[in-house]
């Protein structure tokens, strides 16, 4: 995986040179995903108009070829995490698709999965996920609750987006009896306070590598699954492959971890 992940780094870094010029336990999991080693998004990586060629027609999950390659150098180079450019519309894909039709605003209601023309124009002309703190630090993690996203600032720029699944709002079976809720990720700036490597089960069932940010009860955690709607219990859930490596793009500190800003509970903010 350690090459994988490299490899990704190096063409994101090459598409933006070219441009420039219910939670499961690790059993049901096993073999599923194995454990990320550190891996470092590439810093400042941008993409011009010119750096990518739409394709004829509509791209979907399973598909394979040149198409396929050159979408998931495209999503690489603005920052998403395709997983390997292999050519291949796995779940990895699906979910940098998702996360990219989030910050562009484009509709998830109908054929989510696919990558039609109204993507295929918005990867020619991208925008840039809408800041919460435009002049925060130069270090942060920013959270879109309602929009379905995390963005990961370092040294003032885009390093990392990704789709997230947050507080469903439901009501659940209390682990000692009776009933808990309504779950939901709280509005509110926090930090990257502590982390717990592998698998961790608490009460509610188990999170993988999660960063905490309020005591040991809410995280940014990978989990499966990571859908388009809302569905934790009050932390922030992410992909898998991306939980493998996002604990080494952050600083863990209970007095001076990386800021964490969520929004999108309290409506217009």
């Amino acid at each position: 995986m350690r090459r994988r992940v490299r490899a990704w780094l190096g063409i994101a870094a090459a598409a933006a040179a070219a441009a420039a010029g219910g939670a499961l336990g690790p059993a049901t999991l096993a073999g599923a995903t194995a454990a990320r080693p550190a891996a470092r998004v590439a810093a400042g990586a941008t993409a011009g108009p010119a750096a990518y060629v739409p394709p004829a027609g509509v791209l979907s999950p399973g598909m394979h070829g040149p198409a396929v390659r050159s979408l998931q150098r495209r999503l690489a180079a603005l920052h998403y995490y395709p997983g390997v450019v292999d050519g291949q519309f796995g779940g990895n894909t699906l979910e940098a698709v998702w996360a990219f039709k989030e910050v562009q605003g484009i509709q998830t209601a109908v054929n989510p999965d696919d990558v039609g023309g109204d993507m295929e124009r918005a990867l020619v002309h991208p925008k840039q996920p809408v800041p919460i703190l435009p002049h925060g630090p130069a270090w942060r993690i920013e959270v879109r609750l309602g929009r379905g996203y995390l963005v990961l600032y370092r040294h003032g720029q885009v390093e990392l987006i990704s789709h997230i699944s947050p507080g469903g709002g439901y009501y659940y079976p209390c682990p000692g009896g009776g009933t808990c809720g309504p779950a939901i990720t709280p509005d509110g700036n926090y930090r990257a306070r502590w982390f717990a490597s592998g698998w961790l089960q608490v009460p509610l069932g188990y999170m993988y590598n999660p960063v905490f940010f309020i005591g040991g009860a809410y995280a940014i955690h990978g989990d499966v699954p990571v859908p388009l709607n809302a569905v934790s219990h009050g932390c922030i859930r992410i992909p898998m492959d991306i939980a493998g490596f996002f604990h080494t793009l952050v600083h863990v500190s209970e007095t001076s971890g990386t800021p964490i800003y969520i929004r999108g509970r309290v409506p217009g903010t």
